[in-house]
């Protein structure tokens, strides 16, 4: 531990002693809040005791609590005592007494202050407080959430281990070790191992408290269940198969209630997204009736529909389940065979600094890969979109300085109202498309690779059971499936095949062809077959199991592009209904409100006889009302793009694709109206 975190802890030690005694004073020993904080503390995997825990919250909320009535007391001083904010009448009720009346008067201010402090230091109070206690609650809901994405896939592991021979004991202690492929599960199961390692508890007192003490109701069955056929001396393989097949379709269920939901998000969306130009629109008839309300219109504009879509985008995240993990594999002693590149250079790294010859080594290796970067880029950045930043993002920043100062680029908000399509193009449009375009192209560049991976998995699983299952290795399986297969996968198993005959291990192989793509669902799959093929190279049940998992995950993929693709339509929709809305709103409402105006103040007559009428759209600047028009559409194109993008993938660099087309169109259909 470095010295500043050290030094960290010990002064959060110190603030939870020094408030211990208020927290004895405010929770007894058998309160149900710190009961349940308890819980959550174990499901988290948080080693505080909850006492310390409960203290140290107390005394952030406390301190923050001050800070903040301090400041509540001088800003009520500012605002009541100053006349910021005037006193003279605050309810309206009438003091028949004026006696009443003067003391009413004279503790009017103080109260006002006194309250304004009371309202901000507990303010603080519940900040610091409640967002210290919210922590383990929301850790231990992220854990449920990804062990009960995880768990069909990792019962089909335990199911796997025991085909090959394994023992109780050995199943556990496999899935405490890989971490690196079911995450949070293996956790779980590294929990019981080391209970019955470092605190000398048997094994099925580490299950059951194990079952006790994880955050997911699932897991919690599950490890109950296969506690009873432990005691009981039951056939395990039979129990794990029933089990894998329950939670796979306990895994689309799932799925499908997901779908439901966003189907309900989407829905929601309509409402959303149309609630800025329902506003936008009150607020410029209210602005024709002489009643402008400029602020409120920029407000709506560049404040509220940004705003809207970001909430609503923080809404599905929390429905839209992510795939967890990276989908690097490791190949032992928490080694990682990852693809070297310009930051990492490989195995060399490991060494350099002994001798000078790896010195020299990693110095032609840096060489080799910078002129290989140079010599093809493209693939760098199909496996690096994000890359594409750091040079897309300083060219548009010295294109957008030459237009600034070029003089080519309005200056002012003048500028921008009399040249709003120019304008926005060169602040906005620009920016979209240098740094949109390349991320988006690299992007789907880069899952297009990886689907020509897994569209073929299932079935090339398949045949390598088949294969298998004729009484070849799982080596001369895999080079018949590579002789049969076209594509980049029975490209990727030519290559296996190969390095396993110039002396690579076959796991190593195996390991290195994920790591390569690093897809999750791909490191699932190869985990399962690399530990199984180390017992036996006669897995051909693993390989059935391997193939099911991956044909449920291709069920589910299926479904959810499909629910998720009407999504998509619908937000689509809905913005060029927005669209063409404001184009109406543009082009023919607020041109026939200015011709209005301009012919009834053109002739004497005209202004005689509309003398005693009203000057109906007399006073708004309709130049300024259509740049934030297109300034409107323009911000929700992007916002519904990334929204659009984030339904489908699950990832919010799927959206630029969308967020580039949208606004383009409001672009064109702008610059032509």
């Amino acid at each position: 531990m470095s010295t500043g975190s050290r030094s960290f802890g010990q002064g959060a030690d110190a603030l939870a002693d020094a408030f211990y005694p208020l927290y004895q004073w405010a929770f007894s020993d058998r309160s149900d809040f710190v009961g349940d904080i308890e819980t959550k503390l174990a499901e988290a995997r948080m080693d505080d005791p909850v006492e310390l825990f409960v203290s140290r919250a107390l005394g952030v909320g406390v301190l923050l609590g001050g800070v903040l009535w301090l400041l509540g007391l001088g800003l009520g001083y500012v605002l009541f005592y100053l006349g910021f904010v005037p006193t003279e009448t605050l309810i309206g009720v009438p003091v028949p007494n004026e006696t009443l009346l003067a003391v009413v008067s004279a503790l009017k201010i103080p109260a006002l202050v006194v309250a304004t402090g009371l309202v901000f230091g507990l303010l603080g109070f519940t900040l610091g407080f409640g967002g210290l206690v919210a922590v383990p609650y929301m850790r231990s809901n992220s854990r449920e959430r990804e062990i009960n994405m995880l768990l069909a896939d990792s019962v089909s592991f335990m199911y796997a281990l025991s085909i090959g021979g394994m023992n109780q004991l050995e199943i556990l202690e496999a899935m405490a070790k890989a971490d690196d492929t079911y995450g949070e599960v293996a956790m779980e199961f590294r929990a019981i191992v080391q209970e019955t390692e470092y605190f000398d508890t048997d094994y099925r007192t580490a299950v059951r408290n194990r079952a006790m003490e994880t955050p997911s109701d699932e897991l919690s069955q599950f490890l109950t269940d296969m506690l009873s056929i432990i005691n009981s001396g039951g056939n395990m393989t039979e129990f794990l198969a029933d089990k894998k097949d329950k939670h796979m379709r306990t895994a689309k269920q799932q799925q499908e209630l997901t779908l439901e939901t966003l189907e309900l998000f989407g829905e929601m969306y309509m409402t959303l997204s149309l609630f800025p130009l329902l506003l936008i629109i009150i607020l410029v008839i209210m602005s024709m009736l002489g009643q402008a309300q400029m602020f409120l219109l920029y407000a709506t504009v560049y404040v509220l529909t940004p705003m809207v879509g970001v909430g609503f985008l923080v809404l599905v995240a929390t429905v839209k389940e992510d795939e967890p993990g990276d989908g690097y594999l490791e190949l032992g002693d928490g080694e990682t065979s990852r693809e070297p590149g310009l930051r990492d250079l490989g195995l060399v790294e490991r060494f350099v600094g002994e001798y000078g010859i790896f010195d020299r080594v990693r110095s032609r290796e840096g060489t080799h890969e910078t002129v290989r970067l140079l010599k093809h880029p493209g693939g760098f950045f199909r496996d690096r979109p994000l890359f594409t930043l750091a040079f897309t993002v300083p060219v548009t920043l010295v294109v957008m300085g030459a237009a600034v100062f070029g003089g080519v680029a309005p200056t002012s908000w003048q500028g921008m109202v009399d040249q709003p399509v120019w304008g926005t193009f060169l602040y906005a449009y620009v920016p979209l498309y240098a740094i949109g375009v390349p991320l988006a192209v690299f992007r789907e560049w880069n899952v297009r690779s990886r689907h020509r991976i897994t569209n073929k998995l299932s079935d090339n699983l398949r045949k390598l059971s088949s294969a298998n299952d004729t009484g070849m290795t799982l080596l001369e399986s895999v080079q018949t499936v590579a002789d049969t297969t076209t594509g980049k996968l029975g490209e990727e198993f030519e290559v296996m095949y190969a390095k396993v005959n110039y002396g690579t291990s076959l796991r190593q192989a195996l390991v290195e062809f994920n790591n390569k793509y690093h897809i999750p669902r791909l490191a699932r799959t190869v985990k399962l077959v690399a530990k199984a093929q180390e017992a036996s190279s006669q897995i051909t049940a693993v390989l059935t199991t391997a193939a099911q998992a991956s044909e449920n995950q291709d069920d589910i993929d299926r479904e959810r592009r499909s629910r998720a693709r009407m999504q998509v339509v619908i937000i689509v929709m809905t913005y060029l209904t927005l669209l063409a809305v404001m184009v109406i709103l543009d082009v023919k409402f607020l041109g026939t409100m200015e011709g209005l105006s301009t012919s009834a103040g053109a002739g004497g007559q005209a202004a005689e006889a509309g003398a005693n009428q009203l000057d109906f759209g007399g006073g708004i600047d309709t130049d300024a009302l259509g740049a934030m028009f297109f300034h409107a559409v323009t911000i929700q194109g992007l916002v519904s793009g990334f929204i659009a993008g984030y339904i489908r993938d699950a990832s919010v660099l799927a959206g630029v694709k969308f967020a580039v087309v949208l606004p383009t169109i409001a672009l064109l259909v702008f610059s032509f109206a």
